[in-house]
């Protein structure tokens, strides 16, 4: 490919995408609710693995249920097998010289189109999708699959921009000095995890906006949105082979391309369990790279509310309530462990939480009137109610909720748990559920319970301090520093906007290369620096040789 270079382009003005309400009577609450009729009208779909731009059939089926109605299936999708992944790998390092050959300028248009069709014709299928088969309501795959998605794309267009546009800043007389950010030597694994449509969208993304070739493991309970997007990005002009789909189970795909060669990167989002050991398999296979692999992976998390005495009761329930249970606790964010100055719980914090999580509805995506809907499946479903008794059998006191009914869909009531032991299961493991454990601490050991805070939990990805005493929010923020990346003043633990909060944590949630930023790009270039001399010597020796 050879095109002129005949000007300095300069990307759109970029906002981030306005969210729709789906208030009753709205145009958007009568166009998803037509998506919604014409999806359960048309499943289950059959997706098939895509690569080099073509549907393989392996024959070899699984299965995403719907985690409302798990008799029923979203999707039928197609495994991979070993032939399939060895030719998605030896595709996407065939398409990699003419990806990345590509003007930035063409690169950039593609994602910025694939914004478009995600925020415009797509929206309302990807919205459905993101709500029968990951059970989230209107609100949460709206902000998700629709709004964060659109945003990925065109906020990493920016990035990129901005960071080509890092130079060096000075020139010796009669030098230029320069510096690309070239693609990774090799092919980028993205693996991408079941609760958020736009991460599956963003993890293949981000490698790809910079000229990166990618094989792309959705998650299973994720197969059907994830495929939409595939198909988003196909249209949007992405070319075959540089995006490889390939659905099928984790550990086969994974370690087949870990073991490759040419394998140049992880992107990955998931349990802190696998992501320790892939960590572990790829320094194995250390020996067999061309390279040392970029390893860049957001984990689990134990996220925590600390309440001071001087802290607005009302904004702090209703903020835990939102921090704990949007999304059934199934965001790497959701708050889990829940710190109360003893004078505000026995003041109106406690009355006022157990009150506000009674009136929580729980149920089907497809009815709006429900703030929760199901734990993604069978498996989350026994760990969480399995975490509950763990907890009452420890002497933890089960508040409000604490049962669950599996009958048609995996649905868990809201759980409220009182502890009088700051270190017990629920206040240390990550549940991923609707599940918030309390320690009520005494007002004098405010710093006391910081450090514990600190201390408690192997993860720090999110935390939120609320306090109206300014030198109490100064406290917490120094004393908790490295216990989350993310935190939250007055605020709940989750919600984390692209071009706002750059999202990611340390410790063991991550390696906190903080997606939705300039940061996240650097991880998958390899900057040349480039001198180019225009005058040429006119003797080898120094002037200090001379006598």
């Amino acid at each position: 490919m050879s095109t002129p270079q005949l000007a300095t382009f300069k990307v759109p003005a970029i906002e981030n995408e306005p969210m729709r309400t789906y208030a009753a009577g709205t145009v958007e609450r009568k166009g998803l609710e037509a998506a919604l009729a014409q999806m359960q009208q048309e499943l289950p779909f059959e997706v098939p693995c895509i690569v080099n731009g073509s549907p393989i059939k392996t024959g070899k089926l699984a299965k995403q249920p719907i985690p409302s109605d798990h008799a029923r299936h979203l999707c039928i999708y197609h495994e991979a097998d070993e032939a399939t992944v060895a030719s998605a790998i030896d595709g996407a390092l065939a398409a990699k010289a003419e990806w990345e050959a590509m003007p930035w300028n063409d690169r950039a248009a593609i994602f910025l189109r694939a914004a478009e069709l995600v925020s415009g014709k797509y929206r309302y299928k990807l919205v459905a999708a993101t709500m029968l088969g990951q059970g989230k309501n209107a609100w949460q795959a709206e902000i998700d699959a629709a709004a964060e998605l659109s945003d990925f794309f065109r906020f990493g267009v920016k990035y990129v921009e901005e960071l080509y546009a890092q130079q060096p800043p000075k020139n010796a007389a009669g030098s230029w000095n320069r510096v690309e950010y070239r693609a990774l030597e090799g092919f980028v694994l993205a693996v991408s995890p079941f609760n958020f449509t736009a991460i599956g969208g963003n993890l293949p993304g981000v490698p790809a906006i910079v000229g990166n070739t990618v094989v792309w493991k959705p998650s299973p309970a994720a197969t059907y949105s994830n495929y939409l997007i595939y198909q988003i990005l196909a249209e949007a002009g992405v070319p075959a082979g540089v995006i490889q789909f390939v659905p099928g189970p984790p550990p086969e795909v994974v370690a087949q391309a870990i073991s490759h060669p040419n394998f140049a990167a992880l992107h990955f989002t998931g349990s802190t369990f696998i992501f320790k050991k892939l960590w572990k398999d790829i320094a194995a296979n250390l020996n067999k790279y061309k390279g040392y692999p970029r390893i860049v992976g957001e984990t689990g998390g134990k996220n925590f509310h600390v309440i001071h005495k001087s802290a607005e009761i009302r904004n702090a329930v209703l903020q835990t309530i939102r921090g704990g249970f949007e999304y059934q606790g199934q965001k790497c964010s959701a708050l889990s462990r829940l710190y109360v100055s003893s004078s505000l719980w026995s003041s109106g914090f406690k009355d006022l939480l157990l009150s506000e999580v009674a009136k929580i509805k729980i149920g089907s995506p497809s009815d709006f009137g429900n703030f929760m809907g199901p734990v993604i499946g069978r498996p989350a479903y026994d760990k969480i109610i399995g975490f509950i008794q763990k907890a009452k059998d420890a002497g933890g006191e089960v508040l409000i909720g604490g049962t669950g009914d599996d009958s048609k869909g995996y649905f868990i009531q809201p759980t409220v748990i009182l502890t009088k032991d700051p270190e017990s299961i629920t206040m240390k493991e990550e549940i991923f559920g609707p599940v918030i454990t309390v320690y009520v601490y005494d007002d004098a050991n405010y710093e006391q319970t910081l450090e514990l805070i600190d201390n408690t939990s192997p993860y720090a990805l999110t935390g939120s301090i609320f306090a109206a005493d300014r030198k109490a929010l100064l406290t917490a923020t120094n004393k908790l520093r490295n216990a989350a990346g993310n935190v939250y003043y007055n605020e709940k633990c989750t919600g984390a906007v692209v071009g706002q909060q750059p999202f990611g944590g340390g410790r063991a949630s991550g390696t906190n290369d903080k997606a939705g930023s300039i940061s996240i790009f650097y991880r998958f270039v390899s900057a040349r620096s480039i001198k180019e001399n225009f005058v040429g010597l006119e003797d080898f020796q120094y002037p200090s040789n001379l006598i």
